[in-house]
C-alpha cells in the first residue's frame, strides 16, 4: 500500500474531475458504499472458486459481534448489496459510477497494489444489449478524453448458464483427455471451475487451452443474437473491437457480453479496464431478478499508461502567489487575498517560515512565488499599500516581466486578469 503525496496527487484530481464530467454527460450518477463488507456478500457474489476469494481477501472477525468482515475486493458486490437494500430499483433502472479503494492481498507489481483504487459504472435494471454498448462506449470516451493510445477492445460472450453447462461437461472431458498436461492450479479448479483454466497465464499450458472447446460453440441463437448486436453498435460508432474465445473474466457472476481494454505498455498488466453483463448476480445477492451490465478500471494502471505514453496532465497550480514584505501589511494582504479566492482566484499566500523570524526577504519569495508555477506575483509593498494599490507582476514571461498595478478597493475589476492568460 502505497501513499499518494503532491504534485502526483494532482494526476489523481484530474482523472477524477474527468471521469465526473464523463458520467455526467452519459447520465451516471454517482454511489458510495462501504470499504467493509460481510465476507459472505463477497464469496456468494464472486464465487467460492476463484482466486480473489480463496487468496487475497483481507477478511477478518469483528471483535465485538464475531460477524465475519472483508476490505473490499471490488465494488460490484456492494453496489448490488446496497441497490437491493435500498430498493433502488423500484421505480426503473439506474445507472450508476463509483470510486474508490479496493484491497487484495496479491504481490506488489507495476501499477498494481495491494490497496488499489477503481472507477466503476454500474447500469442495472437493463437487459438490451445497447446498454452493453453503451458502457463500451463510456470507456472508450474516457480514453479520449484523457488523451489514452493504444489501448485495443476484446469481447467474448460468456452466454447463459445452460449453455455454459454445456460448455463446461465438454470442457472437463477435454482437461480430462489431457490430465498430463495440467499444472496443479489447473488440476485443482477442473471440476470446481474450469472455465477459469482458460485463463491461465502458465505459458506450458497456452497451446492446450487454445485448442479446448469454445464457449461460443455452445452459444444458441438469442445469446449470438445478443452478442452480433452490441458488436454492430460498436462497429457504428467506430470501436474497433477482436473476440477473444478465452476471455472469461475472474468473477463468477459474469453472463453474456464480457469485454476488457488492454494494453501491451504495462508488462503483464496488460488490462486497464474490465466487465460484462451480470443477470443473476442481484437475484443471488437477495433481490428480485434483474438483470446489470457494468465494468471498472485500474486508476493506478490508467495513470501509469499516462506517463508511459507521455501523455499530458495540466499541474495544479495557483493563478497568483501573494508576496507580502512586512508583517505591517498582512491585514490588508490577506484581505485581498480572500477577497480574489472568494471570485475564484486561486492565491497561494507567503507564509513565515518561522515563528518570529520575519516574512523573509524579496528575492526568497520571488524564488518561491516562480516554484510555485503561479502566472502572476501579488506583491503588497509599503509604497503601494500607501497608494491603496497591489502590483501585479506577470512570473512567466522573464527576468522584466510585465507589471501593473490595481486598486485594491475594486478588487472584482481586475480579478479576472490573473487568469485570462493561464
Amino acid at each position: 500500500m502505497n501513499d499518494i503525496l503532491p504534485p502526483e496527487s494532482a494526476r489523481w484530481e484530474w482523472l477524477e474531475d474527468k471521469v465526473r464530467q464523463l458520467m455526467a454527460r452519459y447520465a451516471y450518477r454517482n454511489m458510495r458504499t462501504p470499504i467493509v463488507e460481510p465476507t459472505p456478500l463477497f464469496v456468494r457474489g464472486l464465487g467460492e472458486v476463484t482466486d480473489i476469494v480463496e487468496k487475497e481477501m483481507y477478511s477478518f472477525v469483528d471483535q465485538l459481534n464475531g460477524e465475519r468482515l472483508t476490505l473490499r475486493p471490488e465494488a460490484t458486490a456492494g453496489v448490488v448489496r446496497a441497490v437491493v437494500e435500498h430498493n433502488m430499483l423500484y421505480e426503473g433502472g439506474k445507472r450508476l459510477y463509483y470510486m474508490g479503494a479496493m484491497f487484495r492481498h496479491e504481490k506488489p507489481q507495476r501499477g498494481r497494489y495491494r490497496q488499489f483504487h477503481q472507477v466503476g459504472a454500474e447500469a442495472l435494471g437493463f437487459g438490451g444489449p445497447e446498454v452493453d454498448a453503451e458502457l463500451i462506449l463510456l470507456a472508450n470516451a474516457l480514453w479520449r478524453d484523457i488523451g489514452l493510445r493504444n489501448v485495443r477492445l476484446e469481447l467474448n460472450s460468456l452466454g447463459q448458464p445452460e449453455e455454459r453447462k454445456a460448455h463446461r461437461a465438454a470442457l472437463i472431458a477435454y482437461f480430462e483427455q489431457n490430465a498430463d498436461q495440467l499444472d496443479e492450479e489447473a488440476r485443482r479448479r477442473l471440476h470446481a471451475n474450469p472455465l477459469r483454466i482458460l485463463d491461465t497465464k502458465n505459458p506450458a499450458m497456452q497451446a492446450l487451452v487454445n485448442a479446448a472447446p469454445r464457449l461460443i460453440d455452445f452459444l444458441g441463437a438469442e445469446s449470438l443474437a445478443h452478442f452480433d448486436a452490441v458488436k454492430s453498435i460498436l462497429d457504428a460508432n467506430g470501436v474497433a473491437w477482436t473476440v477473444n474465445p478465452r476471455l472469461v473474466r475472474g468473477m463468477d457472476y459474469y453472463n453474456l457480453t464480457v469485454f476488457e481494454f488492454i494494453t501491451e505498455q504495462l508488462g503483464s498488466q496488460g488490462t486497464i479496464c474490465g466487465g460484462g453483463r451480470y443477470d443473476y448476480l442481484i437475484e443471488q445477492i437477495g433481490g428480485k431478478p434483474a438483470p446489470a451490465v457494468g465494468w471498472a478500471l485500474g486508476v493506478e494502471r490508467v495513470l501509469e499508461l499516462l506517463k508511459e505514453q507521455a501523455g499530458e496532465i495540466p499541474a495544479l497550480v495557483p493563478d497568483a502567489y501573494a508576496i507580502i514584505p512586512g508583517t505591517a501589511a498582512l491585514p490588508v494582504a490577506v484581505t485581498t487575498i480572500e477577497r480574489l479566492r472568494g471570485l475564484g482566484i486561486s492565491v497561494q499566500m507567503h507564509a513565515a517560515p518561522a515563528a518570529g523570524g520575519g516574512m523573509g526577504s524579496m528575492k526568497s519569495q520571488f524564488k518561491k512565488a516562480d516554484a510555485s508555477g503561479a502566472r502572476y506575483a501579488l506583491i503588497f509593498g509599503e509604497d503601494e499599500l500607501a497608494r491603496g494599490m497591489v502590483v501585479v507582476k506577470s512570473l512567466r514571461d522573464g527576468a522584466g516581466g510585465a507589471q501593473t498595478e490595481h486598486p485594491l478597493d475594486a478588487v472584482s475589476q481586475w480579478a479576472s486578469t490573473l487568469q485570462s492568460n493561464s
